[in-house]
């Protein structure tokens, strides 16, 4: 395998993206971090502009990307990823998947690099089986308010497939679970921030549906290990990237009140149209063919991330019982 100097991440000032920025560089690569900022933050890579190896570009990849230089593995991470965002960025997430992924596939075909998509969870909708290995095709409601988000991400694995058949472009796909950790938004309606924030400022935990519905969540460090196992790899994938231990959403929230010392209460309020009722990856395939394993118990990954949620909310919304990172 050639020796990997250059990057590109596109979508790397998002949540996962900055975290991977930061990975790569301590690896020793240099970094083209591209993103738009309709959902990424500058807040997320501050600490990495300046960085001997770190470039920033601020660019739509709906439109052809722009010269970045000779580079060796491309990573599309470009997309609203939270029901908030890709509500309000309907038309967007579906470009971003559809011109935005072929756009990063061209970079990538032009250098002759190794090309990683991030996909989700998402393209196998409300699964009928559990866990759900990668030969599962799903049950997606292709004109349901989830939509936006599945089918941009099943058609972004669609041409991710045919440009590798079709133009021989060395690429892999990875399917990622549900991540959490630091720099996630606190208001855009992931559950793991919401309920944080919730539980922090004493308001109602608010579980959609009967609570019964099951999560399995992955520490973002240790998502961020899987996408960089897959671009070492030869894999094709798909591959799944996940904890494979599932919890209810109700024993999610009680545990992040019990963490934070809240007395919240918790309130149902009506479930989500198309909301999967279990999300649990069968990582079989990840364990064996590229020795990938989540290792951040779920206790330590919520610790950080309690603190990094009360650290970034207003002085004004005055956080209780905040846990010491």
């Amino acid at each position: 395998m050639k020796a990997v100097n250059r990057v590109l991440v596109t979508g790397g000032a998002g949540f996962v993206g900055s975290h991977l920025c930061e990975a790569l560089l301590v690896a020793g690569h240099e970094v083209v971090c591209l993103d738009n900022m309709c959902t990424g933050s500058r807040g997320n890579i501050d600490h990495l502009v300046g960085q001997p190896g770190f470039s920033f570009v601020h660019h739509d990849v709906t439109e052809p990307l722009p010269a970045v230089g000779a580079v060796d593995w491309v990573f599309a991470l470009a997309s609203a990823a939270s029901p908030v965002h890709y509500h309000r960025l309907a038309i967007e997430t579906l470009r971003a998947g559809a011109r935005g992924t072929e756009h990063a596939l061209q970079v990538a075909r032009d250098h002759h690099a190794r090309f990683v998509l991030a996909s989700t969870s998402e393209v196998y909708g409300d699964p009928e089986v559990s866990p759900q290995p990668e030969d599962y095709w799903g049950r997606v409601n292709p004109v349901g308010p989830r939509s936006v988000y599945d089918e941009a991400k099943r058609f972004a694995e669609a041409i991710t497939a045919a440009y590798r058949r079709s133009l021989g472009v060395n690429t892999t796909i990875a399917r990622i679970f549900n991540t959490y950790g630091p720099r996630m938004q606190a208001d855009d309606g992931r559950m793991v921030p919401t309920f944080i924030r919730q539980a922090l400022t004493g308001q109602p935990i608010t579980i959609t549906g009967t609570g019964r519905q099951t999560r399995s969540l992955c520490y973002v460090t240790d998502t961020v290990a899987g996408l960089l196992a897959l671009a070492r790899s030869t894999e094709a994938g798909p591959v799944n990237l996940g904890n494979p231990v599932e919890e209810t959403v109700t024993e999610l929230a009680d545990r992040i009140r019990t963490m934070v010392g809240s007395e919240s209460p918790l309130q149902l309020i009506p479930a989500v149209t198309d909301d999967p009722q279990q999300r649990c990856p069968d990582i079989t395939l990840a364990r064996q063919q590229l020795g990938w394993r989540p290792l951040v118990p779920l206790e330590e990954g919520l610790r950080r991330t309690i603190a990094d949620v009360a650290a970034s909310m207003p002085r004004s919304e005055s956080p209780i019982g905040v846990l010491a990172p």
